[in-house]
């Protein structure tokens, strides 16, 4: 029997050096997509396919994340006086029940793998998904809903995964893979940023992960790899073999919201997906353009 995901992880330690001077003084996850921060996306995105426990793995200066995600009871009290009904209901809608979010700190950048095993004490012998608020998904069913189908079919390890130009290759995380029937592939292994010329395929890994807990005691040895970090790609390889793993092409379009230009057609994409939004923003962009 596959045994239910009920928790996430998100890494959210990095400094956001990308979006200067805007990530200065505010954590990079709280930049919006129209009116709602990044990692407010990436939390609906996981309550929508189950998630009850949320870890975020921080670093220092990040604490509007925890604020975010509070109960503000002199703001609800404000809006509610002035008959803000829907402000209020939004506001709301952003909170996450005390017990069930922890903040636990990264006290150095040492990689993804690393940020993953600082969370290894909330998941304890759980399956969970890690997801990347930097990587968003726009489609009908949130991409995280989508693996969790998928995952209740193969169990193990589940990858979301995308295709890319192979001269990209040496900036993700790529499959080596053994059979793929077009929707999902099985991994034989995986290459954390191969040269284009011996990558062994195009198959990248994108930002929303579903693991087995078995992945914390590689992670534990802090064995660097690519780019002298403890990479989670790394730990994940050694778990091929010993346990069902796949990679899921998701329905969807992906946007890099750690780059400025992924950044910038998110937010005139997620504009054009919103009813109330939708022919203003057409009508405005026909005219600038």
């Amino acid at each position: 029997m596959v045994k239910p995901v009920r928790k996430a992880v998100f890494p959210v330690a990095g400094l956001g050096t990308r979006f200067l001077p805007a990530t200065k003084a505010i954590p990079k996850e709280m930049l919006t997509l129209v009116d709602k921060p990044l990692i407010q996306h990436a939390v609906e995105e996981a309550r929508a396919a189950g998630i009850e426990m949320f870890a975020f793995v921080t670093s220092r200066g990040k604490t509007a994340l925890e604020d975010h995600f509070d109960y503000n009871s002199e703001l609800s009290q404000t809006l509610k006086s002035r008959g803000k009904d829907e402000l209020l209901k939004a506001v709301e809608a952003a909170q996450i029940e005390s017990g069930r979010f922890a903040f636990v700190r990264q006290s150095q950048p040492l990689g993804l793998g690393h940020a993953v095993w600082c969370a290894r004490e909330f998941i304890g012998d759980e399956p969970f998904a890690v997801i990347l608020p930097d990587e968003q998904v726009l489609s009908d069913k949130p991409c995280l809903a989508q693996m969790m189908d998928v995952y209740k079919e193969v169990g193990g390890n589940l990858l979301s995964v995308f295709d890319v130009p192979r001269e990209q290759t040496n900036k993700y995380g790529i499959l080596d893979i053994e059979g793929d029937d077009g929707r999902l592939a099985k991994v034989k292994g995986l290459v954390e940023k191969p040269d284009p010329s011996v990558a062994p395929s195009t198959l990248s890994i994108q930002g929303r992960y579903i693991l087995q807990p078995e992945i914390f005691q590689h992670l534990q040895r802090f064995e660097k790899g690519a780019g002298g970090e403890i990479q989670l790609t790394d730990a994940m390889a050694r778990l091929i073999g010993t346990q069902p793993f796949h990679g899921f092409r998701f329905e969807g379009q992906r946007f890099d919201c750690g780059d400025k230009l992924g950044f910038v057609l998110a937010n005139a994409a997620y504009s054009l997906a919103r009813p109330d939004m939708a022919d203003k923003v057409r009508k405005a962009l026909r005219e600038m353009l």
